[in-house]
This record gives C-alpha cells, sequence and structure tokens, in this order.
C-alpha cells in the first residue's frame, strides 16, 4: 500500500520520503558547507511536502558528489558540523533522517558512512559501507558490520549503501538482525538501472522485508546520476518508483506490521526462515547445517574462486589509485566500539 504516498496514513504506517538529491560537485570546505546546508532544506522541504512523513532518506554523496576526491579539507567526522547540521534538521523538524557522508579515517582511505538520526537529534544507527564500488571507489572497506536500530512506529531500521546491495548476503543480514526496513542508498548512473530494480525487488522478497531505495539525480557536468526512487514491498511488489528528477521527493507509506506479520504465519515462501531450516516437512525443524562451501570457506578465510587466478582487475589502479600495500585488518578498538553501542 502506500496511502496515497502518505496522505492516508494509517495507525500502524510508516510514511517514507526518498529525496532524489541534485549530483553536488563540491571541491571546498565552502561547497561542502553549502550542500550541507541544502540537505538541511531539503529536510524541510520533505516536512512541509508531507506533514504525515515519518523518515526522509538521502542518497549516498548526498553531501559529495561522485568526484572521488579524498582531501583531507573536506571530510567530515562523526561529531563533525555536517553531522550536528543534520541532527538539528531533524529535530527542527521533527523527522527522521538518513544521510551519507566520507569520513575521515586516520589510519587509511575514508570511510563511505550512513547515518540515521532520530526526530530528537540523536543518532541511532552508524553503518561504514561494507562493499565499496571496486575497482572505482577508493573507499576503506567498513569495520562494524550491519547494525539495526529500532525506527519510527514499530519499525526496525537497517541501512545499506549502494553496491552493498548487489550481494544477496547483505540484505539476508538485515533480515537476520531484525530489520522490517531495510534502506539502500546510492550514487548509481543510468547504466546500472536494470541490476538497480531487480536487486531491489529480491532483497524484499527474499527476506520478507521492504526495502526503500534512492539514487543521486541530475548531472555535476561530468556523471549524470539517475534518481529512480524505488519502495518496494516485502512480497517483493514495488509499491513507488521515482523519476530522474533532481530534488523531488517520493513518498509512500509501508506497514512493518505486516512484515512482522508474514514472517510468522507464511509457510511457502518463508524463505528467511526456511534456509535455515531446510525441508522441515521430511525432518524435525528441518536441517539446520551449512552447506554452502563459499560460507564455510569465508569464515575460514580462504574464500576462492574456482577462476580466481584468471581475475584481471583486482586493484584500483585501472582507475587511477595506485595499487594498495597493505593488508586489511579488522579494528577492535575503543572508536569502532563507541559506534557498535549506539
Amino acid at each position: 500500500m502506500s496511502g496515497l504516498g502518505g496522505l492516508n496514513k494509517s495507525d500502524k504506517g510508516v510514511v517514507i520520503g526518498l529525496v532524489q538529491k541534485q549530483l553536488p560537485n563540491v571541491k571546498t570546505p565552502e561547497d561542502l558547507a553549502q550542500e550541507t546546508q541544502n540537505v538541511c532544506n531539503l529536510v524541510k522541504k520533505a516536512r512541509n511536502q508531507m506533514p504525515t512523513m515519518d523518515l526522509v532518506v538521502f542518497p549516498e554523496y548526498c553531501l559529495h558528489g561522485l568526484s572521488m576526491d579524498t582531501s583531507d579539507e573536506i571530510m567530515c567526522h562523526r561529531d563533525g558540523p555536517e553531522v550536528q547540521a543534520f541532527q538539528n534538521a531533524c529535530r527542527e523538524n521533527h523527522i527522521w533522517g538518513c544521510f551519507s557522508i566520507m569520513e575521515y579515517n586516520p589510519n587509511g582511505y575514508p570511510y563511505n558512512t550512513g547515518i540515521i538520526i532520530d526526530d530528537n537529534g540523536d543518532i541511532k544507527l552508524f553503518y561504514r559501507k561494507l562493499h565499496p564500488w571496486v575497482p572505482v571507489e577508493p573507499w576503506e572497506p567498513g569495520n562494524l558490520g550491519i547494525p539495526v536500530c529500532d525506527g519510527p512506529n514499530g519499525s526496525k531500521l537497517a541501512l545499506i549503501i549502494c553496491h552493498d546491495g548487489m550481494f544477496p548476503e547483505m540484505a539476508r543480514e538485515c533480515a537476520y538482525k531484525g530489520a522490517n526496513i531495510m534502506l539502500r542508498t546510492a550514487g548509481y548512473t543510468a547504466p546500472i538501472r536494470h541490476s538497480w530494480k531487480v536487486t531491489n525487488q529480491a532483497n524484499s522478497f527474499c527476506n520478507l522485508m521492504v526495502t526503500a531505495n534512492v539514487c543521486l539525480a541530475g548531472t555535476d557536468g561530468t556523471f549524470n546520476s539517475m534518481g529512480e526512487g524505488m519502495i518496494v514491498d516485502f512480497d517483493g511488489t514495488p509499491i513507488v518508483e521515482g523519476n530522474g528528477i533532481p530534488d523531488e521527493i517520493i513518498t509512500a507509506e509501508v506497514r512493518p506490521d505486516l512484515v512482522d506479520e508474514a514472517r510468522i504465519n507464511w509457510g511457502v515462501e518463508n524463505n528467511i526462515y526456511q534456509f535455515g531450516h531446510r525441508g522441515y516437512v521430511a525432518v524435525k525443524g528441518g536441517a539446520m547445517d551449512c552447506p554452502y562451501t563459499y560460507m564455510t570457506d569465508l569464515a575460514e578465510g580462504k574464500y576462492k574462486l574456482p577462476w580466481e587466478d584468471s581475475v584481471r582487475v583486482t586493484d584500483g589502479t585501472s582507475c587511477g589509485f595506485p595499487a594498495p600495500d597493505r593488508t586489511y585488518q579488522p579494528t577492535n578498538d575503543e572508536e569502532a566500539a563507541s559506534y557498535l553501542s549506539l
């Protein structure tokens, strides 16, 4: 259901607004400050456009654009002025918000980070993109897993970013941790349009989960982002699909309570349950083993494709980035622990 985009909100509904934000072109701290103000203005626009709106979602790169500039002077911090401005905007407009920043990392390339802020201005979820879009993106691989938080009106929210959504394991992890609404923010351009649509629908259906997905829109003079805001119901049916108009806000009402009901009551195609209970008609409780070689190999640190040695693109040199000379070391420091405690 969409409730006419949220105009006719039900008692158990959550109205979501997806902002197809104009693709920015940020080169200086002054540019960054201007884009921060633009985002805050759009939060106010969302509130005025749809007084019933519970959550406004901005796309990946809503501040920084697609330049892949990693200059320290335009990177953001968790407690920096950009995030504080977003917190104030949510508080002043009494609305939840999802935002994107490129986060300064003292130990390497920046993180591509998403933040969910509640209507009191408090940070409720902090996520670092697990799967940067290689070889194009230079971002440090995320080290915080996939957090889930309580959201408005009985919802449980998860956030993944752009290329993350091409891996079915990402949406499955969101659902496995309890999310009934998954947000997917992106900066994709037109060649990804078909993949964007089919993965959004598959992520919903395979996990009995609402997905709310949005890209940047318009051009920065070099790239054209596609907009294409898309909210998909838990059975894989698109509730609303957007367009390519910059700064257009696509809205719909979703029902997290019906997601929860389906997960309890569905027999046929209750895939998120049946995945871990294979063949429960034949054997009590179903088989709960792990027959998937790729999973056990990945967990043991020995993931290797049969054609692994023939893969040609394995670093970012084709996109102008130097080949890295360090291996990934998971972070277990106090800072990471503080993010995970939200």
